[in-house]
């Protein structure tokens, strides 16, 4: 079953990473008419939000440089950052052997408890490690699906 889960995650992954690539930089900064956030947070979100899942949640280091957080973590918004966030290069890196690392790490282990019971902020409640990450699977097809219509709203003029 653990072989399963990975390679559903990375055919998640695949989608996102090509979406990415077929997206027109020049539009991925336009925060479209209703919503926080641009495609480039999108995308930045969801690879920190899988690191924080996969990794943080379990009680273990994440092992994206502390700027993602600062940039894409959970409210943040792009009309607030101050400096210039990770490249839209530097996320596609990123999530491109983000997928292969996180099975290194968490091979085996996914019915690890976690420290403690862990809460999203859609009041879901999590035990086990394994759980986390299958989350994280729904949370970046979300967010895939978010990218998609942004893009229609964008390339319609809004």
């Amino acid at each position: 079953m653990e072989d399963l889960i990975f390679r559903h995650m990375q055919t998640v992954r695949e989608l996102t990473l090509k979406c990415l690539d077929d997206m027109p930089e020049e539009i991925a900064g336009t925060v479209p008419d209703g919503y926080p956030n641009h495609i480039h947070w999108n995308f930045g979100h969801i690879l920190f939000i899988q690191e924080r899942l996969a990794l943080e949640v379990a009680g273990e280091e994440m092992e994206l440089p502390e700027e993602y957080r600062i940039y894409f973590a959970a409210g943040t918004r792009p009309s607030e950052w101050k400096g210039a966030p990770p490249t839209l290069i530097d996320i596609r890196e990123a999530l491109d052997t983000q997928t292969e690392r996180l099975r290194k790490l968490r091979a085996g282990r996914l019915d690890e408890p976690l420290p403690e019971p862990f809460t999203n902020r859609m009041g879901l409640a999590f035990r086990m490690a394994g759980e986390t990450l299958l989350f994280s699977f729904y949370h970046e097809a979300l967010h895939l699906e978010t990218v998609r219509q942004m893009r229609k709203m964008i390339e319609a003029g809004q």
